[in-house]
């Protein structure tokens, strides 16, 4: 496809001359890239991933030089004892230590995607070039997914180098033949894309970001908090249970290695299955709202 334009001749009064300006067709594969293009663009994105890889592998180390503390003080315990330490401090609980705090970290990049442009006005140009506006919206999905997928592979690859002496010494490292731990820790990564997905998914409902970065935060840490200490206070009551292991993040953590921290909670694929049905509607209703609500 082209198009015809008028423009005159550089140092010359001549009169008008035709220059040709390609214009493309708008395509799923150019509106990713153009996504992907932005994203690289933006200094925050550097920020957050940077912080997230601090954050996963910092806490990895820190748990992991509690396990040798531990272990030192555990030497001539019972059996028993022993077998209760290696399922509370495991492998794939201290590469995966951090996975919570740096899924709050990947939720601000999430919302800053689609939020920043709102903040700026940069959102109308996006429609501008992308008139169907939905293919912007999942482009800008993929490219999260893809990003942070990416991202928290590496850090809890990262993550298992720097823990390996010490865990090795004390006979605590990763167990890759054991499907449980290799799930928990693929699970782990699907818990954190779905947790960005959320986020994203809210930026454009609210198209605020503290607003937005708020309610994730209420959502994913204070909420929790609170039902869980009224769980324990109120054991009693049956539905407070119910209402603890259907949260999103009660329900999703049940895949990584934090599953069962909690009594009555969901099998690992029901819990990332809830999860994923939460942000499959926050999702869907930030869809409505681009398509059909004004910039």
């Amino acid at each position: 496809m082209s198009a015809t334009v008028t423009a005159p001749a550089s140092g010359s009064a001549s009169g008008p001359t035709t220059e040709h300006t390609p214009v493309h067709n708008v395509t799923f594969w150019r509106v990713l890239r153009s996504e992907w293009i932005k994203l690289w663009t933006l200094r925050s994105t550097w920020w957050t991933l940077g912080a997230t890889v601090v954050v996963m592998v910092g806490f990895a180390l820190m748990l992991a030089l509690i396990v040798q503390l531990v272990g030192s003080e555990m030497e001539g315990a019972s059996p028993e004892d022993q077998a209760a330490m290696g399922t509370m401090l495991g492998g794939t609980t201290v590469v995966a230590a951090g996975f919570e705090m740096a899924a709050l970290v990947v939720a601000v990049l999430g919302a800053l995607m689609i939020t920043g442009e709102y903040s700026t006005g940069m959102i109308r140009s996006t429609f501008a070039a992308v008139p169907k506006r939905l293919p912007a919206f999942f482009g800008k999905a993929l490219v999260l997914v893809l990003v942070t997928a990416v991202l928290i592979t590496v850090s809890l690859a990262l993550s298992w180098l720097v823990t390996y002496p010490l865990l090795n010494g004390n006979d605590a490292t990763v167990d890759f033949g054991d499907s449980d731990q290799v799930r928990a820790l693929g699970g782990t990564v699907l818990y954190v894309t779905l947790v960005a997905l959320f986020a994203l998914g809210l930026g454009a409902l609210l198209r605020h970001t503290a607003g937005a970065i708020f309610t994730v935060v209420a959502i994913f840490l204070v909420i929790p908090t609170i039902v869980q200490i009224a769980t324990f206070a109120a054991s009693q009551l049956e539905w407070v249970g119910t209402v603890n292991k259907l949260l999103p993040s009660v329900a999703g953590t049940q895949i990584t290695p934090n599953a069962g921290a909690f009594p009555d909670v969901l099998d690992p694929w029901v819990g990332i299955s809830v999860l994923a049905g939460y942000t499959a509607l926050v999702l869907a209703g930030a869809a409505m709202r681009v398509k059909f609500q004004d910039a």
